[in-house]
């Protein structure tokens, strides 16, 4: 069964990336969510083949709600690292569930 919710955050991630890039001419806000986002999306292939089989897109989530969390304490605006940070937790708690 295919994880519509994994390749949409994969999705998210990536296009996140982008946003970015072209609003602030971040390079490395480019390269870092095609990265996460690629990362993510591979993840959302295996967990599509094997349930069970969710590590990297657990990991990918764990890095992103770490980093993004950081950046949202830090300086206080919900966008765009708090929102990506909630999302990267619901994630977390879906797939690590499952990890259990």
């Amino acid at each position: 069964m295919t994880d519509i919710i994994g390749f949409g955050y994969a999705a998210f991630v990536a296009l996140g990336g982008v946003i970015g890039f072209v609003k602030a001419g971040s390079t490395i806000s480019l390269l870092m969510g095609l990265t996460m986002g690629g990362m993510a999306a591979y993840g959302a292939s295996l967990t599509s083949r094997n349930a069970n089989n969710c590590l990297v897109l657990f990991g990918a989530s764990a890095i992103l709600l770490v980093v993004m969390g950081m950046r949202f304490m830090n300086s206080g605006k919900f966008m765009p690292a708090g929102l990506l940070s909630a999302i990267s937790l619901f994630m977390v708690l879906r797939y690590g569930i499952r990890l259990l």
